[in-house]
């Protein structure tokens, strides 16, 4: 039999109610509560307690009582969990606020619910109600942030101070906050405001450092030169260098050139081989010879500094020499694709007549930047596209269909998206063309956009199925691969097809395999390509397809399927194939392969890199530099070259080729290499503090943890 309730042995009365309680339960729940119910109180000695002016109604007691009694809020409104939180915080009952907290918190499911309750959340110091808060909030940016009474709590001082006393107000909330306002508005006084909490936030003299940087910028952005020059000052003074040019540039805006220059010039000569200082030297010497040097000098130290090739590419422009000023820009978008670079290819395309290659970048920059502006932003590019049209000919879907084949398979990601955007814009509810846009994005190092391109594909799909498996892409390009793996599972579970095998396959991949689990990649594989698809995406799946066969030394499938893929135009497969003969001990069919790939890849560095694998050290060594001449962000290549040079003992050489691609690229590979280049060479403290600068990139990288401790021990010996 149930054990019978305990009865009441004491009533809380509020106005005309009674609410009957036990004294022990409702002593249980605070220390206060137990010194009212048995201390030295009128209250203990009482069998009714008045309770109407304690700011609880009779059902908000009721609830006390039951909570007192089952440790379970059960299902009740929320009106009364907020009446509950408050007197929890009354009568300092931590197990009652918890339960209060928790579900309030579970409440929160949208943007509504979230400023409604913020208030209470601060008001009681509620901390996961407060933090569910925030999490919509941020979710919902950067829209939230043009909400009044969000920006109220997340902008002001005020607002602040409230997060700090719930847990919430810390340095990483400010930083991310005013990223995005930055990105949504570097001018409004949003993003002020959000600097200026960052700053109060700031703990260590690195956060100082950056928070009085970051606001020096935006006053620059918004012509308060005066301002501007005061904000970097004092990051210069917190000892942040790179705040110096800041205060040059506001110099040079307020009309101090001169002092403009000598601030450059002497950072110049303070830090050698440094490729930023070089080009902000250059916006303020006062010949041209001058301006070209330190241009000149900033690409050699920096080749990923794009304002010198702009700034030489506009002058090749003035003296009419439009086939170099493109070739300079081409040396951009070989590796870094911008909405600004292909305007000004744009244009440089018209000045020749040249009306395909100019629409083509309009239709890619549209596709980076759906809202870009020309005409110094004031027309939409659009527009822009419509004119160039009437200037070229016209293509029917099956036209675009076979363009699209030829640019993709000949690595014109830029092209590709061209075409992508033609047919998006006759068809924009075509959920397998945003699909495709994404997957160039992504190729592009267009992530952002990529993650656009994805979600219209989903909110365009035409069936669950394929929703499904935009989602699972979703995703899987967000982290998340176990979710990834069930949404691929459940579009299977709906219709067997293509994409949803080939996801499958990718997210089983992309882990260490064993043989079985590659063993069911490859069945994933080629159910995939049973399945009806384009040759574009067959000609993948085969490439992929290739790569577990050579993973596990299955080498003439492995070739059969490069072939296969190559058959159907997927030019990617020449550098699998390739790989293919150089484990058969092939090395000249290898090198070959390589370079049929650089012959039809527009986009090749790649294939440079990977040939120099293939060859001799002096033809490897050409295919290097040239990769590098390429794709500066490649790192290999300085690698190569250093451990070349340490071979044949040219030690200080050797760091230095490091030297130089960590100058703008400190790579954890780089700066593990000169760490063990110092380490040989006896120079300890230099191998600790790059052994440190790894570290802090990835913590648990193996060989450096090492090469840490070895140093580390040795040091303490010699102590």
């Amino acid at each position: 039999e149930e054990e019978e309730e305990e009865e009441g042995d004491v009533a809380f009365c509020i106005g005309d109610e009674e609410v009957v309680c036990i004294r022990h339960k409702m002593a249980a729940l605070s220390a206060p509560l137990r010194t009212m119910m048995y201390g030295a109180f009128m209250e203990s000695r009482r069998e009714k307690i008045s309770f109407t002016h304690n700011g609880v109604s009779a059902n908000g007691m009721r609830a006390v009582d039951a909570f007192s009694r089952t440790a379970s809020l059960d299902d009740l409104p929320p009106d009364i969990v907020l009446e509950l939180l408050s007197f929890a915080n009354k009568y300092c009952c931590e197990g009652l606020k918890s339960a209060c907290d928790a579900r309030l918190a579970s409440l929160v499911r949208g943007a509504e619910d979230a400023i409604l309750l913020v208030e209470y959340g601060l008001e009681e110091t509620a901390h996961l109600l407060v933090g569910s808060c925030l999490q919509v909030f941020l979710r919902e940016l950067p829209r939230s942030l043009r909400n009044p009474r969000v920006t109220r709590l997340l902008c002001s001082a005020e607002g602040r101070r409230r997060l700090a006393s719930a847990g919430h107000a810390s340095f990483a909330l400010y930083y991310f906050l005013s990223q995005v306002a930055m990105e949504e508005n570097k001018r409004s006084n949003t993003t002020v405001m959000l600097l200026e909490r960052l700053g109060e936030s700031a703990a260590s003299e690195w956060q100082k450092q950056l928070a009085l940087h970051q606001l020096g910028c935006v006053m620059l952005e918004r012509d308060e030169n005066e301002d501007a020059q005061s904000w970097f000052e004092a990051a210069a003074k917190a000892g942040h260098v790179y705040s110096l040019a800041g205060v040059a540039r506001a110099k040079y805006r307020r009309g101090n050139r001169y002092s403009a220059f000598k601030q450059l010039n002497s950072l110049v000569m303070e830090y050698d081989h440094v490729g930023w200082m070089h080009q902000e030297r250059s916006l303020y010497c006062s010949s041209m010879e001058e301006k070209m040097r330190d241009l000149n000098d900033a690409t050699r130290i920096d080749p990923t500094l794009v304002y010198p090739y702009k700034y030489r590419a506009i002058i090749l422009m003035d003296d009419n020499m439009i086939g170099a000023a493109i070739a300079e820009i081409n040396k951009i978008l070989a590796f870094r694709v911008s909405a600004d670079c292909l305007e000004l290819r744009a244009w440089f395309s018209m000045a020749l007549e040249d009306y395909e290659g100019a629409l083509r970048d309009v239709r890619a920059l549209m596709t980076l930047d759906p809202h870009y502006m020309v005409f110094h932003g004031k027309v939409h590019g659009d527009q822009l596209a419509q004119v160039l049209q009437r200037h070229v000919q016209q293509w029917s879907l099956a036209e675009c269909w076979m363009q699209l084949y030829d640019r993709w398979s000949s690595v014109d990601d830029i092209g590709s998206l061209a075409v992508v955007h033609q047919m998006l814009a006759n068809d924009p509810s075509k959920s397998i063309l945003w699909f495709r846009q994404s997957l160039l994005l992504l190729r592009l190092n267009c992530h952002k956009v990529a993650m656009r391109s994805l979600r219209l594909a989903r909110t365009y799909s035409a069936n669950e199925h394929e929703s499904l498996v935009y989602e699972g892409w979703v995703l899987y390009d967000t982290g998340h691969r176990e979710e990834a793996l069930a949404k691929a599972e459940e579009s299977i579970s709906i219709q067997r097809s293509f994409e949803a095998f080939f996801l499958k396959a990718y997210v089983l991949a992309d882990t260490s395999l064993d043989l079985k689990s590659s063993s069911y990649v490859i069945q994933l594989l080629e159910e995939a390509l049973k399945c009806p698809s384009d040759g574009l995406r067959k000609g993948q799946a085969l490439n992929n397809l290739g790569s577990v066969y050579v993973d596990f030394d299955k080498l003439d499938l492995a070739a059969d399927c490069y072939v296969n893929a190559l058959n159907i135009k997927h030019t990617r497969a020449h550098q699998g194939l390739a790989r293919v003969y150089y484990l058969k001990n092939q090395r000249k069919a290898a090198y070959d392969e390589m370079a049929k790939l650089i012959e039809k890849a527009q986009n090749n560095a790649s294939a440079y890199e990977k040939r120099s694998e293939y060859c001799d050290r002096d033809m490897a060594k050409s295919d290097l530099s040239r990769t590098t001449e390429l794709d500066p962000l490649r790192t290999y290549p300085y690698r190569y070259r250093a451990a070349v040079l340490m071979d044949d003992h040219k030690e200080d050489e050797a760091i230095a080729e490091l030297t130089k691609a960590i100058a703008f690229k400190p790579d954890l590979q780089l700066l593990h290499l000169r760490a063990a280049f110092y380490e040989s060479m006896g120079k300890m403290d230099n191998t600790l503090r790059d052994c440190e600068a790894a570290l802090c990139l990835d913590p648990n990288h193996g060989d450096t943890i090492v090469l840490y401790n070895k140093v580390r021990e040795g040091a303490d010996q010699e102590k």
